[in-house]
């Protein structure tokens, strides 16, 4: 579990939506407040967020983006290609993050180990150390509201803020 941030993301009936916070902690210091670890991926068709080292999250992004350009944007095809790489190789191996990335079809978390997971209800993930906040929040409030997605997704990171002291109220989210 990294002590990093909070990434939360929800494919839902009518959008794919990722969000995060803006804290960058160093141990137990708050060294930024307002960071961008979110983005947009092959043509803004993919959604990514990283939870971790930031160097090694800007690499892995670099990384993911030639494997879906090589993939024409699959996807499912770049995934396996990417956990396959990050997994042979010495550098990435040691690499300290985790991420989402998300279309309108599919979620995928890839971890530091390089596997791939795909959560069980095919929907919502959250990585960082807000992630078990930000998740339950959002099975809540999927289950007991009517918000829209990325409304969905400010809500629940609000949540986790509120209980994760490394997460802050600096939410940004992309939305497909």
């Amino acid at each position: 579990m990294f002590h990093a941030t909070t990434i939360l993301a929800y494919k839902g009936p009518n959008a794919a939506v990722i969000g995060g916070d803006g804290q960058v902690s160093f141990g137990d210091t708050v060294l930024k407040n307002n960071a961008t670890k979110i983005r947009s991926l092959y043509n803004g068709e993919i959604l990514a967020g990283f939870a971790g080292s930031t160097a090694d999250a800007f690499n892995l992004f670099d990384m993911f983006e030639e494997f879906l350009s090589q993939r024409k944007g699959d996807l499912v095809k770049a995934i396996i290609d990417f956990s396959k790489a990050w997994r042979k190789d010495k550098v990435l191996r040691r690499l300290e993050a985790m991420m989402i990335v998300l279309n309108k079809e599919h979620i995928f978390i890839l971890t530091g180990t390089g596997d791939v997971v795909e959560p069980e209800d095919g929907e919502i993930a959250a990585i960082g150390s807000g992630g078990n906040y930000a998740i339950s929040a959002a099975r809540a409030l999927k289950k007991h509201s009517n918000l829209d997605e990325e409304n969905l997704i400010k809500e629940s990171l609000n949540i986790a803020a509120d209980l994760c002291i490394y997460t802050n109220k600096s939410i940004k989210t992309l939305k497909l």
